[in-house]
């Protein structure tokens, strides 16, 4: 049955197939069927092609709606963790040093790495010189989001110091090359610990210290999954951060 909604929407934009197949990044023939014997795009598509429009989504394609049926276990899930007590500080040694390509840290402070393990910054040093890049953002203390995590964890100033403490941790980073060293003021809804393919993951949770709270460890098996969209988000959060400067 052909797609009457979305062929009128495209005659009032003043679409050819050729032109919104184009925009849209597809084949023309993709758009033909769209409208002629009402196929169903994928889903991200769709949503790209209603926003061309200026259309709703659901009303171009009704059937997209119905909810995906949920999988039990994703296939990018290796381990689930109650909180991140119950990790072992060398399981995030571990995968740090077995980075051959990125290693991706995103904390407010996680000075737990450095107390537990001081040759971090040596591991670091040591991935960067065999040409690993590694980035870390660490909270800034003067921030208004550091500050009211203090308070809604009951951490008080506490974690404002452990912000400046983590930044006394990492400076002596800063100017290694392959290395960069940051500071962010957003609100930090997981700690992002990344090594290549593999990330562990902490999530936050509202008067919950991060030791407290759960952490998914995560291996990339392909495009658009659970880990590229933590990926996605430390670029995000990246590029608002400010550098850390030698001294």
């Amino acid at each position: 049955m052909p797609n009457e909604r979305l062929r009128a929407a495209m005659a009032a934009g003043g679409w050819t197939y050729a032109a919104f197949a184009d925009k849209v990044e597809v084949d023309q023939k993709s758009v033909e069927r769209w409208v002629n014997l009402g196929r169903t795009p994928r889903r991200a598509t769709a949503m790209v092609a209603a926003e061309t429009l200026g259309e709703d989504v659901h009303a171009l394609w009704p059937v997209l709606r119905q909810a995906r049926p949920a999988r039990a276990v994703s296939p990018e899930l290796v381990a689930l963790y109650d909180q991140r007590a119950d990790i072992p500080v060398s399981t995030f040694v571990d995968m740090l040093a077995q980075a051959h390509e990125h290693i991706d840290v995103l904390v407010y402070a996680a000075v737990f790495l450095h107390e537990a393990y001081p040759r971090l910054n040596d591991l670091l040093r040591e991935r960067a010189a065999d040409g690993c890049a590694v980035r870390v953002a660490i909270g800034d203390p003067d921030s208004l989001n550091v500050q009211q995590r203090g308070t809604e964890e009951k951490f008080g100033h506490g974690i404002e110091s452990r912000c400046r403490l983590a930044l006394m941790h990492y400076r002596p980073l800063a100017g290694v090359s392959g290395i960069e060293v940051r500071t962010h003021a957003t609100t930090l809804y997981n700690s992002i610990y990344r090594a290549d393919d593999q990330a562990l993951v902490n999530a936050h949770v509202w008067g919950v210290n991060a030791y407290g709270a759960p952490v998914w460890h995560l291996r990339r098996s392909g495009d658009g999954g659970m880990f590229d969209t933590y990926a996605s988000s430390f670029d995000a959060v990246w590029e608002t951060a400010t550098p850390v400067t030698e001294g």
